[in-house]
Formats: C-alpha cells, structure tokens, sequence
C-alpha cells in the first residue's frame, strides 16, 4: 500500500494530501531510460578508445622502447663509420702493405664473408622491431669477423716488416774498406791477368788496395762461421753467414778482430788489411755468395757510395787488369 503524502498549506493553516500527477511518473520512467542509454553509450566510447588510453607504466615502456630504436640507429650510424675506416684500411692492406713485402692480397670474398648455413638469429625473430634488431646484429657480426681477418692480415704483415728488416740489415750492403783508406780499387770481378801465372782467369771477387793494417768492417749482420787460414791461397780470411743464402769473405787479411762464432752488424771491425796468402801486394779481396754461387760484389755497395762515386767504382771494375791474387 502506497504512503500518502502530506504538505502544509500556510493559507488554510492545514494539511492538505498531495494528489500524484499523471504525467510525473512516466517523466520519471524516461529520464532513467535516458541516463542509462547516456551512460552507456559513454561506457561505449571509454571501451572503443580503451587502446589509446596509456599508463603510466605502458607510457615508461613506451620511451623505454623509443630509446632503444634511437640506440639502435646510432649503433648502425657508427657502424657505417667502421666499416668505411675498414674498408680504407683493406684496400691500403692489399695494394700497398702485401704488395710492398710480395705477399699475395687477400680475397675480397674472403674479408667480407657472411654466415652462411644454421639461422643464427631465430631467437630474435617475432618481435615489434625483429628486422631492425636482426639486420644490427648480423651487420654487427659480420664487421667483427672483418676485424678479426683484417687483425690477422695486419700481424702477417708486421712479421714480414721484420723479416723484411733483418733481410734488409742481412744483406752485404757497404764497402769493406772505407774510401778514404783505399789507395786504388785493384780489380774487379770477371776474366782478369793472373800476378803469378800471367794466364787469363776469372776473378771471382774485387780488390782493395790499403796499407798493411787497414781496418776491414763487416758489410752486413750475420754470423762469423770462418776465421782461419785453412783454405788455399785466400789465408788469413774471415766468412760471414748473413743468413737468407747471403756470405760475404774477407781474404789476406793481417789479423783477426772477431772469432767463428761470433755474432756481428754492419760496419763491425773483423779484421785489418794484410798480404797472407797467395797475394802480391796488402789489399783486401772481397767476395759475395748468393746459395753458394759468387756474385758481382758491385751490386752490393748502395749502403755507402754516392751515386758518384759508385758510378767511378763500376767503371774501374770493368778494365780488364791484372789482380793482386
């Protein structure tokens, strides 16, 4: 049963029954169905846009995903960069350190090999930024395996720099006997008068003429494997291994400075200027082996002669004379 409601009337000083409208309920009835409808429509739009709506630790793992991208893109930058400084490198590698020391250049197929084979990147696969990660670690990967071929090239080349050195330092390279202590270059290498026989014979090596006790300097480092008088006619002689199929030898000399064995540089004192042997006068016979052949000394004194004086030196080797043993 319903409750019937009251109001005071002021005019009539009493109570008075308030009669219910007609219309008023079905107002009622309307504006709820409205505030239903309105406030779905507004749990509508709320649902409808629910993605774009970001929080706080979403918007975090927003910037934290745009800082990676922007690390990544300048990984890649300086990536480019040490590929160009590589690339400069190899081609100075090839055409200007291996061609220097004649040691063959090295493919380009091998310095920019790729991994072929096993996906070694699956585990990156399936991700928002899969491409950009995949594409920076394989470019990463492959500039490190260039590093590592042009690293290797690069210790080749430093150890043929130093063989290259001792060779350098190993060849017989100066005169043996200074200039200002010669008297005259006597004979040259080549068919010269024998002083004993007076019969025309090769002359496997060059004569110095200086006076008794001339100081005799090694023409190149090696090892004194001979410092005797036991071999015919040359006496009191001095041979140097210089290594690398080079030897060098010192005849009729006075004396010793260095002892088999030892271990010498250019332009070392091994010896003093004498007439031992089968020998005319003092002089210093001079001779150059290449894999046990004699060679023309006179390739081998860039070391200490001007061109000058090299060029005087060539054109007294060549007259055909009689040699001092």
């Amino acid at each position: 049963m319903s409750k019937v409601k009251y109001y005071y009337d002021s005019e009539t000083l009493s109570y008075r029954k308030i009669e219910k409208k007609k219309g008023r309920k079905l107002g009622i009835i309307l504006l709820s169905l409205l505030g239903t409808l309105l406030a779905g429509f507004l749990v509508f739009l709320v649902y409808i846009n629910l993605p774009y709506v970001e929080t706080p630790k979403e918007k975090s793992l927003k910037r934290e995903l745009a800082n990676m991208e922007l690390q990544y893109e300048l990984l890649n930058k300086k990536m480019a960069e040490a590929e160009n400084v590589l690339s400069e490198v190899a081609e100075r590698d090839n055409n200007l350190y291996r061609v220097y020391f004649e040691a063959n250049p090295i493919p380009e197929e091998q310095r920019k090999a790729g991994f072929g084979g096993v996906n070694r990147y699956k585990n990156l696969e399936g991700f928002d930024n899969s491409k950009l990660i995949i594409n920076t670690s394989e470019r990463l990967d492959i500039l490190t395996k260039q590093i590592v071929v042009q690293s290797r090239s690069l210790d080749e080349v430093s150890q043929l720099a130093e063989e290259k050195e001792e060779l350098l330092a190993a060849i017989p390279a100066i005169q043996p006997v200074k200039n200002e202590d010669l008297t005259r270059m006597a004979s040259g290498y080549g068919y010269r008068t024998d002083p004993f026989t007076k019969a025309r014979k090769f002359h496997y090596g060059m004569d110095f003429t200086s006076p008794r006790g001339t100081p005799v300097y090694a023409s190149g480092d090696g090892v004194v494997s001979r410092a005797d008088n036991n071999a015919t006619g040359y006496g009191n002689h001095i041979r140097i291994d210089h290594g690398y199929g080079y030897e060098s030898l010192y005849a009729h000399l006075y004396k010793y400075n260095v002892r088999k064995g030892q271990r010498v540089k250019r332009g070392d004192l091994i010896g003093f200027v004498g007439s031992t042997g089968r020998s005319e006068a003092p002089h210093l016979h001079y001779e150059v082996f290449k894999d046990d052949e004699r060679i023309n000394p006179i390739n081998f004194y860039y070391g200490n002669l001007t061109p000058e004086e090299f060029a005087e030196m060539q054109k007294q080797a060549q007259q055909e004379n009689q040699s001092l043993d």
